[in-house]
């Protein structure tokens, strides 16, 4: 029998999150798990072993999201040009021109949302008439969140949406004075128009989602993800688009390990899809990589109270209850977990209600059922789910909405939004993540730093100092926090023997850094079940083979991902020189951005 290890990390700066041992130099791994912790000169090398010198480099465990859109995102990640991570809008609208440029009819450009107007050095949106100068003749759809869209008169024309077409009743078309649509749809009184319209562009074909899929995890393994749960989605069918990530996992190529729930997708008939699943699957079903995690995170329609802090709190519906229960009570009883967005207490209190009834017939204790967001949960709502044994999923979307939820409640009542401390010191279980990639961006670090530093991407302060987390706090939500919403706890989430060969070496040490340098790690070698699945720089020969983008007008082709590495390099050619006319003068934080910097929008 071969009792040599697989491979030997050593001289790192590794750390483990084992309370045990939390700190080691080296590792020795085989057959995808963990052997030994700071033991390897104990292990003899055989002729198969791999040695890799981390150079001093701080290791982690591999992140968990516990709140990803994967296996949607996936099916359209090349499609989509990303405008999270860059810097101001001037660079954004040359992303976009030059896009347009490329892409063939009848193709989109959409920008799907992980960008907020904070982010920006000029601190505002675009407008409809530098969308539409940008791109005159190329359909361009561009989802701010979860609260509007900005479509050209080209997306207008694809879309069919003229002054005869009647407002959907999940949204508004803005209409100027003579009654045409000036472009800017509405999320109101929720995002139903948003999702709809997004599903009238043209699809990749399967060939090209299989790409596209690969490209996406390899573009999170960049970022440090290794593991997620993915949380389904609106026109996210079961089975049916999930063909593309079965066939991945069947071929032995992903690099994400992957848990799934399922969103129910018809209205009023949310226990049907839920009866027809139950005979197709069963939570636990498949391996470590692809298994079925449970239901959600819509249960019913009824139920979703709808997160956009420029609009009031929605009312649910009178009929909510008794849906709910129906479709609670069929999952508990089946011993099916199930998650379930919550974003207002108001809402919260009405679904505790009902799980409190459910309970009753069909316990929820030890389901590791949860809820996702909380973002105004109170501290009596939170004694009430810790009673029923229930977790919940934080994401950074506050630090995208911050500004508007500060706007219109207050900043106090945003300073525990949601309140992490007190659900750590009650030991209700939670989980970290970014419910990417309409609303937040799938970059773990922008969320890590919003955990510990309590700021919004466009830098306003929401958090005082005790509803912050150390780094260590917050890394435990990414790794092993994560792992008990998938049932996973004693698999993931350490390093220690026994345990997934899941980790990531840094490009800088995340505990030495400045809070502000959080946001910009990145992982320089990524390894999930003990293989190397990214690398670059000192661990560039690691890295798995290079796999062309396709189609090659992708925007991922031109641009990369989050931050637009590949623009970063272009930005300098498509410089000019400033005049007293362009704007570009005398505008402050803008010298030192990728471009030129400038307000203008000039090309």
């Amino acid at each position: 029998m071969n009792t040599y290890p697989d491979l030997i990390l050593y001289n790192g700066r590794i750390t483990t999150l084992d309370p045990k041992y939390p700190e080691a130099a080296n590792l020795a791994i085989k057959d995808g798990r963990i052997v030994g912790v700071d033991d390897a000169e104990d292990y003899q090398s055989g002729p198969d072993t791999k040695t890799i010198d981390l150079k001093g480099r701080r290791v982690i465990p591999g992140l968990n999201d516990s709140h990803l859109h994967l296996i949607r995102g996936g099916l359209n990640y090349n499609l989509e040009l990303r405008w999270d991570g860059v810097p101001s809008l001037a660079d954004a609208l040359r992303m976009l021109k030059l896009q347009a440029e490329r892409t063939p009819a009848p193709q989109w450009v959409r920008v799907v949302g992980s960008w907020s107007e904070f982010q920006f050095a000029e601190r505002r949106m675009p407008t409809l008439d530098e969308i539409n100068a940008a791109a005159p003749d190329t359909p361009v759809f561009i989802l701010h969140l979860y609260c509007r869209a900005l479509l050209n008169r080209a997306a207008l024309k694809a879309c069919g949406y003229t002054r005869d077409t009647p407002n959907p009743p999940g949204g508004e078309i803005q209409r100027d004075k003579n009654g045409e649509p000036t472009g800017l749809l509405i999320a109101r009184p929720n995002a139903m128009i948003l999702y709809a319209t997004l599903a009238k562009g043209p699809k990749l074909p399967p060939e090209y989602q299989y790409n596209s899929s690969r490209q996406f995890m390899r573009e999170l393994n960049r970022l440090g993800i290794t593991s997620c749960i993915d949380a389904g989605g609106g026109f996210q069918n079961y089975p049916d688009d999930y063909e593309i990530v079965r066939q991945l996992h069947d071929r032995g190529e992903l690099t994400v390990r992957i848990a799934y729930n399922l969103f129910t997708q018809k209205p009023k008939e949310e226990k049907d899809d839920f009866a027809r699943w139950m005979r197709m699957t069963k939570p636990g079903e498949g391996d470590p990589f692809f298994r079925m995690n449970g239901a959600g995170e819509m249960l019913v329609f009824s139920a979703a109270d709808f997160e956009d802090f420029l609009e009031p709190r929605p009312d649910l519906s009178p009929n909510m209850e008794s849906e709910l229960q129906e479709v609670v009570t069929m999952l508990a009883s089946n011993r099916w977990p199930f998650r379930l967005h919550a974003t207002y207490d108001e809402s919260i209190t009405r679904f505790l209600d009902v799980f409190e009834q459910v309970n009753r017939e069909a316990p929820l204790h030890d389901l590791h059922w949860f809820l996702d967001h909380c973002e105004t949960i109170s501290d009596r709502n939170l004694e009430r789910l810790r009673a029923l044994g229930g977790g919940i999923a934080v994401q950074h979307r506050m630090a995208f909405q911050g500004e508007y939820f500060v706007d219109r409640y207050g900043a106090k009542a945003a300073e525990r939004t949601p309140p992490i401390r007190r659900m750590l010191e009650m030991g209700i279980p939670v989980g970290a993540g970014t419910d990417a990639t309409r609303v937040a961006n799938y970059n773990p670090f922008n969320s890590l730093y919003w955990l510990v530093s309590g700021r919004t991407l466009g830098g306003l302060e929401l958090y005082p100092e005790q509803n912050r987390l150390s780094r260590e706090e917050a890394l435990r939500l990414y790794t092993s926090g994560s792992a008990w919403f998938s049932g996973e706890q004693e698999e993931k989430g350490i390093l220690s023997a026994g345990r997934y060969a899941d980790l990531v070496v840094l490009t800088d040490d995340y505990f030495q850094i400045s809070e502000e340098r959080i946001r910009d790690l990145e992982s320089t070698l990524t390894i999930v079940d003990g293989k190397p699945v990214y690398a670059t720089g000192d661990f560039q020969e690691l890295a798995p083979p290079t796999l062309p983008v396709m189609p090659d007008w992708s925007p991922v082709a031109r641009f990369g991902g989050y931050g637009a590495p590949d623009y970063q390099r272009l930005a300098a050619p498509l410089g000019h020189n400033h005049t007293t006319t362009c704007g570009g003068y005398d505008k402050p934080g803008l010298s030192g951005l990728w471009g030129s910097g400038c307000d203008c929008f000039a090309f």
